[in-house]
Formats: C-alpha cells, sequence, structure tokens
C-alpha cells in the first residue's frame, strides 16, 4: 500500500529550546542534493571528504585533519579516546557537556575519568585546573592527561583567545594536551569577532570537536587534529566508537557547505544577533534576571516558576535549573525578529498575572 509523506508540523513555528530544533539551512540541504547520485567510495574515501580536508586547512592550518563522525557525543568521546590512556583522566568543567549532557558516554564507551571542577561562569582558568592537575604518579589515582574546555561555554560565555592560550600553556607545561569542544565554535567566532583558528591552533589547541549540527546542518560534526602528535590510532577509535559513517560524503557536504564560503559565520551572527535582542527584551521585565553575560546565542535567566510553566505552554524551552527557576532560552539561525518579540510580549503578559 502507498503511504505519502506528509508535513507533520506547522513550519512557522520556532522556540527558544534548544538550536537543536532548527531544521536544516536550504544551502546545506541543497549541498546534499549536489552529492547524491552516482557512486562514491564508501567510509570516507570519496571525493567530499578530500575537499572537506582543502576547506579545513584554510580555517585551522595545514597539519589539520578532519574526521567526519554523526553526532557531538561521538566527537567528544572519540577525541577524547585519542588522546587518553586506559588510566587517563580529563579534567573539564563541571558544567560541561561531556560531564551533565552525554549520558556517561565519556566514561561508559571512552572509559575516561572525568576530574570536574565547579566554574562561576562555565569557564576553565589554570588556577581552576590545578585543583585536579596533581597525582600522575599517585597508581591509585586516575592520571590528568587532557584538558577540556567548552568554547562557547554551556552557560553561554566565550573565553578570549588570550584565556585559552593561558590555558594551553598551563597545561602543556604539566605534560597535559588540550580539546576543545567547539558544538558551538561558530558563535563564539562570531562574538569575537576573529577566524576560529585565533583561538584554537594558533594558540595551542590540540584536537577539536566542531559543530555543525547546531548551525545549520541536518547532521555531522568532526573531529580535528590539530597536532597530529597528541593523538593515536584515531581511525580505529572512530569506527570502535560506531561513528564512521558508510555514506560519509553526506556528513563531509554539509560541513563543506557551511565552511567553504561564509554559511557558517552568517548563521552564528544572526543566532548571536537574535539572543543579543531577547536580552535587551527581557532586561526591560520587572522580576526577570540575566544570570551570565549574553555572549553567543544563549540567554540564561531566573523568573518564578509558575510563570516559566504558563509560558512553556506557548514557547518551548527548557529549565536549566528548575528548583532554583532558572531557564535557557536558545537562538538559532532561523530565529526571526518576530519570534523574538512575540516572546518578549508573552513573558511581560505572563508576569503580569
Amino acid at each position: 500500500m502507498r503511504t505519502d509523506a506528509r508535513r507533520h508540523h506547522d513550519p512557522q513555528v520556532r522556540g527558544f529550546a534548544s538550536d537543536n530544533y532548527a531544521g536544516a539551512h536550504p544551502e546545506v540541504l541543497a549541498a546534499i542534493a549536489l552529492a547524491n547520485g552516482g557512486h562514491q567510495v564508501a567510509y570516507g574515501e570519496d571525493d567530499y571528504t578530500e575537499h572537506l580536508q582543502r576547506v579545513m586547512h584554510s580555517h585551522f592550518g595545514s597539519t589539520a585533519e578532519a574526521f567526519p563522525v554523526f553526532n557531538g557525543t561521538g566527537a567528544n568521546v572519540v577525541s577524547l579516546q585519542a588522546m587518553t590512556d586506559r588510566w587517563g583522566a580529563v579534567i573539564c568543567a563541571e558544567s560541561a557537556h561531556i560531564n551533565v549532557d552525554e549520558g556517561g558516554a565519556p566514561e561508559r564507551v571512552g572509559g575516561l575519568k572525568l576530574l570536574t571542577v565547579a566554574t562561576p561562569d562555565g569557564k576553565l582558568t589554570p588556577e581552576l585546573i590545578d585543583r585536579q592537575a596533581y597525582g600522575w604518579d599517585d597508581e591509585h589515582r586516575a592520571m590528568p592527561q587532557v584538558v577540556s574546555i567548552t568554547q562557547n561555554t554551556e552557560l553561554g560565555t566565550v573565553y578570549t583567545p588570550d584565556e585559552i592560550r593561558a590555558i594551553c600553556e598551563h597545561s602543556h607545561e604539566r605534560g597535559m594536551k588540550v580539546h576543545l569542544d567547539g558544538a558551538r565554535i561558530a558563535n563564539a567566532a562570531a562574538s569575537l569577532d576573529v577566524p576560529m583558528r585565533t583561538f584554537t591552533n594558533a594558540v595551542g589547541v590540540d584536537v577539536l570537536s566542531f559543530g555543525g549540527t547546531k548551525n545549520g546542518a541536518l547532521f555531522g560534526e568532526a573531529v580535528v587534529v590539530l597536532d597530529p602528535d597528541a593523538v593515536r590510532a584515531m581511525k580505529h577509535l572512530r569506527k570502535l566508537s560506531m561513528q564512521l559513517a558508510s555514506k560519509m560524503r553526506f556528513v563531509s557536504v554539509q560541513l563543506e557547505a557551511l565552511l567553504a564560503r561564509d554559511l557558517w559565520l552568517r548563521n552564528a551572527r544572526h543566532a548571536n544577533a537574535m539572543a543579543q535582542r531577547l536580552a535587551e527584551g527581557v532586561r526591560a521585565v520587572d522580576g526577570v534576571e540575566i544570570l551570565h553575560p549574553v555572549q553567543a546565542n544563549a540567554v540564561f535567566a531566573r523568573l518564578p516558576h509558575e510563570v516559566s510553566e504558563r509560558l512553556q505552554k506557548r514557547f518551548r524551552f527548557y529549565f536549566w535549573d528548575e528548583a532554583a527557576g532558572d531557564v535557557r532560552w536558545m537562538c538559532a539561525f532561523d530565529t526571526t525578529e518576530d519570534d523574538v518579540d512575540a516572546f518578549v510580549l508573552a513573558l511581560k503578559e505572563e508576569m503580569a498575572k
């Protein structure tokens, strides 16, 4: 029996729950269609994956090598596995995605120990790193081998290039490598108004998880090895971790579509601008407190719990700390000014009740 594909949602409805809620950018979808048809060698030996390497060189230097994967958790787990020994540990912020939002995958799949540090703004510093950077010769303690930072952070804050340089120099002096979770790296670059290399390979980052999905891709991220000496057996670990796509051309062509020109930056700048517009509107609402500097595409706020519950019936978004009344509002590449203004109006209405 024939069944026709039908639309199951209203394409005019957008919320503020996550940039993952957004669809794929039309230019990315066009690139996928371009790569379709005919046969290409499987498992990454295709023309699109080969060309992606040259595109990555233009952003991250001639030694960069990209290993496309399915998703951000896969990129992080494969990266950290390749950078550590079986007895190794990873120092990260307590709020890091690898610690709170990956279902234990770094520990259960990667076999890693995470050494977490509480931070006021999601950002590590050399001083905070030293709270866990010790005991290399203690056989009773997992050995700190990697420092993992997120740019921009899970709290929407952005590291400056100098801050990342200080972390890399401090970590390397202690024999540790540096991994950067770049799920929203484009938003960070747009916020800083600098090329991505300025706060990655130029300041000493060894391995990068490059994010595409949150910035307009249908699916797909990449492990980008900036220092070849920082990893081992990347190809084998990608396969072992179930992140090797057979039809890899469809991952690679999406990243190429984002990076070959300026689509990655256009999308990120727009999402950031919508977050700034949202923050400006929220600041005018009595009883709502913005919790962190709005530096990328996220707004964290505190408001009465019952107001959030009513507002969630009109717009999708998540509690960040439900007990405290903290919420997170995310903007995406397709968020419009009308979306933001309608949300702020609804917030005002619910706060007035």
